[in-house]
């Protein structure tokens, strides 16, 4: 796969959210790839100690802080799994006004059932934080106040899983956290599906090469 040559210099800036339990090391390879073409922010955060309105502002503040500045035209966003919720929740109350595109990897936007099997476990549960409690797909998730996007998002989904177990609560194709539906989110401007589980999508080459492409035409290939 060919991806367009980055005309759009000085480099736009890119900032990578991490999931729930990961750290910034899990976007290593990620910004490795997208260092030759742009200012990559790798952002960590603790994302089992606070619910996500206490996450969200000061994690994309502080990592848009490090973008700031003429030479940057705009400012991107790849986020794997419960960073993108974290960023749709900053971008509820705030604007960034060199907002670019953003990519999300298996994100929960209308939660996962895996966390409402797990509230039957409220041990298991409890380690997970309070921000993971918020992902479910019932009434008092979070994702059911986020609403439809208003700015340019793809969604990487996989459909494949390496924790049988997890995948028998998740109705359809998933990728052993996700179901490939609950993936989706009103407003998003493209939408593909790849053969890669939920903890491998930040670092497949044919999911890398897809967010290179969304990044610099705002669609994926087929």
């Amino acid at each position: 796969m060919t991806v367009p040559t980055l005309l759009n210099k000085p480099a736009d800036c890119v900032v990578l959210l991490h999931g729930l339990g990961k750290s910034s090391w899990s976007m290593w390879w990620l910004q490795q790839q997208l260092s030759a073409d742009y200012r990559v922010i790798n952002q960590s955060y603790p994302s089992l100690s606070q619910p996500i309105e206490q996450l969200s502002e000061p994690t994309v503040s502080a990592a848009i802080s490090q973008c700031q500045g003429d030479q940057y035209r705009q400012i991107h966003f790849v986020t794997h799994s419960m960073g993108g919720i974290l960023l749709r929740h900053y971008l509820s109350e705030h604007k960034i006004e060199n907002l670019g595109r953003v990519v999300m990897l298996g994100p929960p936007n209308q939660g996962s059932e895996v966390i409402d099997h797990l509230a039957d476990v409220p041990r298991v549960l409890a380690l997970l934080g309070p921000a993971a409690r918020q992902l479910t797909t019932q009434g008092a998730g979070i994702t059911h106040s986020l609403g439809a996007v208003n700015y340019e998002v793809g969604v990487i989904a996989g459909d494949r899983s390496i924790n049988p177990l997890l995948s028998r609560w998740l109705p359809g194709s998933d990728d052993g956290k996700v179901s490939i539906e609950r993936t989706k989110v009103t407003g998003m401007q493209d939408f593909i599906v790849v053969p890669v589980s939920h903890p491998m999508l930040m670092w497949r080459p044919m999911v890398v090469e897809q967010v290179k492409r969304f990044l610099t035409t705002g669609s994926f290939s087929t």
